[in-house]
């Protein structure tokens, strides 16, 4: 079948499937926005590629013909005859029936670049909307041996995360995606690509994963948590929020760390850089 749309209401009809709203299921229907996140994936035949929920299997079936190996992580057991049943012959394919959050990605990596067969990894997904940030940051701290991360996410969630500093839908996670990736926006998505519809606007963005990170701080686990209290109330100044965390002893010392960085003692936490939180973390 080649319409997208057609083949997603026959392999729900024929496997009597419903959109799972506790697993935050929302089957994509768009063939443009399909091939766009395959094409912006820029998937070559030494790629491993994860991805993470594939569903009825709509972008699956895309990777497969451009990966040289596609592991799907689903934790939907309804999904997996339906995965199986389309994808078994291909000779690339494998499947773990799992919480993607509970998986060793790092052993799967080692494992596959072991065998000698890949190259690089990349991990595309259509997250869903309830458990992004979760999955996206353990994809970021765990480190792993990846080039690159392609999802679609809800908007709102994206915008915060590829923002930059000053801008309003700056928040912690934004420093925490810049400091591991270099990351842009590729297309929104209007909720009619999918079934159900979602009720809000989705949006493809890819990330880069720097070789090196942004900054090296004395002290990362520091530097984020310094980072995490600055933005933990809304509309207060970055000395304030600082200082009634206790990152600060007090206004006057925190004065006097922000003016040795020349920075102003009104300046609110989204208008940093995350060079500037560095050195900040650097000196207590």
């Amino acid at each position: 079948m080649e319409n997208i749309l057609e083949e997603t209401r026959f392999i729900m009809k024929k496997y009597n499937i419903r959109a799972n709203k506790n697993l935050g299921q929302n089957f994509l229907i768009n063939e443009e926005v399909v091939k766009n996140i395959v094409g912006c994936s820029n998937i070559e035949k030494e790629d491993l590629v994860i991805e993470i929920g594939p569903g009825l299997g709509t972008l699956t079936k895309y990777l497969l013909e451009k990966a040289g190996k596609v592991i799907c992580i689903e934790l939907d057991t309804k999904m997996l005859q339906i995965l199986e049943d389309r994808f078994s012959l291909y000779n690339n394919f494998e499947l773990i029936n799992n919480d993607v959050l509970k998986v060793d990605l790092k052993n799967i990596i080692e494992k596959e670049k072991t065998e000698g067969k890949i190259k690089n990894v990349k991990i595309v997904a259509n997250l869903p909307y309830y458990i992004t940030t979760p999955i996206i940051m353990k994809l970021l701290e765990e480190e792993l041996e990846l080039e690159s991360i392609t999802v679609m996410i809800q908007k709102e969630v994206a915008d915060r995360l590829i923002a930059t500093p000053g801008e309003k839908n700056t928040g912690a996670i934004t420093y925490s995606v810049y400091y591991y990736a270099d990351s842009e926006a590729i297309m929104e998505v209007p909720n009619s690509s999918f079934i159900p519809e979602p009720e809000v606007t989705s949006k493809v963005i890819k990330l880069n994963i720097r070789k090196e990170p942004a900054v090296k701080p004395k002290d990362k686990e520091k530097m984020f948590k310094i980072i995490k209290y600055a933005f933990m109330q809304k509309r207060k100044t970055l000395l304030n929020s600082l200082t009634n965390n206790d990152v600060f002893k007090n206004k006057t010392q925190g004065t006097e760390i922000l003016n040795s960085l020349g920075i102003k003692e009104n300046v609110r936490p989204e208008e940093l850089t995350l060079e500037q939180f560095e050195k900040i973390s650097n000196i207590l």
